[in-house]
């Protein structure tokens, strides 16, 4: 039988998880990784049988189908491998161009898999012939990892590792010019736990000072559920780049207090007034989800933390600070934000010590 569902470890499989540090802990049974920008994926293979699946058990096959025949070409005839799903354009992760193969047109998917072809690099071994892995520790993985991807080539890689923290702090620095976005920490010792925080993630940390234009409601009705963020560009326009969310019950009501003022007349002269039909947007992962808004004047500024920018925009759901009453809007632009310098993804998937 050649099903997936036969093999010893079969989906669908939560992938372990891990819980945000602030610096790397100073332990000697630690290995490094870089954390990769794109879609987490377990890879189940049993012959020509290829079955992929993402961090929310779904299935992912559909929409890589240039990664099945490596797959089957390079891998054993049965293993469960925990990966990362990427594509990269000039030599650099581009995420945005990775959702886009979330799709659900045959004929789009096929043109984007030419267009936009993804990579896979894997980082864990959870079953090997009819031996399954979880329970040991990872350096046990780790090794037979290596092993199976002692002679893979593109578009499969195997994720580089060190146990030098000062290596590891160099990594952290330099590999986010490639579109990676921290490290990955992980104790030699452990076993696979499913759903678990049991590893470690240190991700970058910003600060900026944005305007707030706008608002959403909580989707339970009461509060605010999010702030939508401004900064202006080169030319004084204010582009809208993410929001800040995340609010407890008692702040979610405390800010529609705090925005009350500042919501009258708001669409008067308000950068966005195109949106004023209530939809900035369609919702790329849920169709139905209701993306309407509520204008503020343009007057408040904000100091929000960030992890990193993509295409001009916050990479994941900014963290709300505090206001900023000593700032002015005109001083919130492209300027503040801190870019890394770029290198090449290469230089990640071979890393040298320099």
């Amino acid at each position: 039988m050649s099903d997936v569902s036969a093999l010893a470890v079969a989906p669908p499989i939560d992938p372990m998880l891990a819980k945000p540090i602030a610096e790397l802990p100073q332990r000697d049974d630690l290995a490094f990784e870089p954390k990769w920008d794109g879609f987490r994926c377990v890879v189940f293979r049993n012959l020509d049988d290829v079955h992929l699946g993402s961090r929310n058990t779904k299935p992912l096959t559909r929409y890589f189908p240039e990664l099945l025949q490596p797959i089957r070409d390079q891998l054993p005839d049965q293993c469960v491998v925990d990966c990362e799903i990427i594509v990269a354009v000039d030599d650099h992760l581009e995420f945005d161009l990775l959702q886009q193969r979330i799709h659900p047109a045959a004929s789009r998917v096929d043109k984007l898999a030419a267009e936009t072809p993804a990579q896979l690099v894997a980082f864990d071994l959870l079953c090997l012939g009819d031996r399954d892995l979880r329970p040991e520790p990872f350096s046990v993985r780790r090794e037979l990892l290596e092993g199976i991807f002692a002679e893979a080539f593109y578009p499969l890689h195997l994720t580089p590792l060190t146990r030098d923290h000062d290596l590891a702090r160099r990594w952290f620095v330099q590999f986010e010019g490639a579109g990676l976005d921290g490290l990955i920490v992980k104790p030699l010792g452990d076993p696979y736990a499913e759903k678990k925080r049991s590893q470690f993630k240190r991700k970058h940390v910003r600060t900026a000072d944005v305007v707030v234009a706008g608002y959403r409601v909580h989707k339970d009705g009461n509060g605010v559920g999010s702030l939508l963020l401004g900064l202006h560009d080169e030319a004084g326009g204010l582009r809208h780049v993410g929001v800040a969310a995340s609010f407890s019950a008692k702040r979610r009501v405390e800010l529609l207090d705090e925005l009350a003022n500042v919501s009258i007349d708001a669409l008067d002269g308000h950068p966005w007034a195109a949106w004023s039909d209530g939809a900035a947007q369609q919702h790329r992962w849920n169709a139905n989800r209701d993306m309407s808004w509520k204008p503020v004047r343009a007057e408040l500024v904000a100091e929000v933390k960030y992890s990193s920018t993509l295409n001009g925009r916050f990479r994941d759901v900014t963290h709300f600070l505090r206001w900023r009453t000593d700032k002015t809007p005109s001083e919130c632009d492209f300027n503040q934000l801190d870019e890394p310098t770029p290198i090449g993804l290469g230089h990640v998937l071979v890393p040298t010590d320099v």
